[in-house]
């Protein structure tokens, strides 16, 4: 009987264990390691130039032609020179919560649809948010900003189990 103790205990340390490396390399090192794409491809913030909002203050339809890969998502721009200075210096010009909705993250709870003409600048940075009601919000109450980063590390977390889950539903490759 403490033969098939041991032996389930050690099945249970090496199951941890491999939950713990999985984890570990899904766990984002930042903040923004998180790119909201969507439901589907890899183009962040619905194809929208994130520098545009800063520099011409209004949402601006990007281009495949000026298109940057970072943080495992394509992020397209208006101009090549657009594109550059995101480049010089991404976190300064991608939204919060890697654009998932601000409004959303607020209340800790993942919104992935976003409407990219739905933004406020608050403070220098980029928020999103699912219709211009919620980025108005954001905007008139500070509390929302503040509670959007108290529970961002548990948004992460959402993410992070639904990201585990579908790799394990993916078939093992050979």
């Amino acid at each position: 009987m403490s033969y098939r103790v041991q032996k389930c205990g050690s099945r249970l340390g090496v199951a941890v264990g491999a939950a713990v490396m999985l984890l570990s390399f899904l766990q984002p090192a930042g903040a923004e390691e998180f790119v909201n794409t969507g439901y589907f491809g890899d183009v962040a913030i619905k194809g929208y130039d994130p520098v545009a909002y800063f520099t011409e203050n209004q949402a601006v339809e990007g281009s495949e032609t000026y298109s940057h890969h970072w943080l495992g998502a394509t992020w397209y721009f208006a101009s090549a020179e657009n594109r550059d200075l995101f480049k010089g210096d991404p976190s300064k010009y991608a939204p919060q919560y890697g654009g998932y909705c601000a409004d959303g993250v607020s209340f800790g709870t993942v919104t992935t649809n976003i409407d990219p003409k739905a933004w406020r600048i608050i403070d220098g940075k980029l928020y999103l948010s699912y219709d211009p009601g919620a980025a108005e919000g954001m905007e008139k109450n500070p509390t929302k900003v503040t509670d959007s980063k108290k529970h961002w590390s548990e948004v992460q977390q959402t993410l992070i189990s639904e990201k585990m889950h579908t790799v394990w539903q993916q078939p093992a490759t050979k």
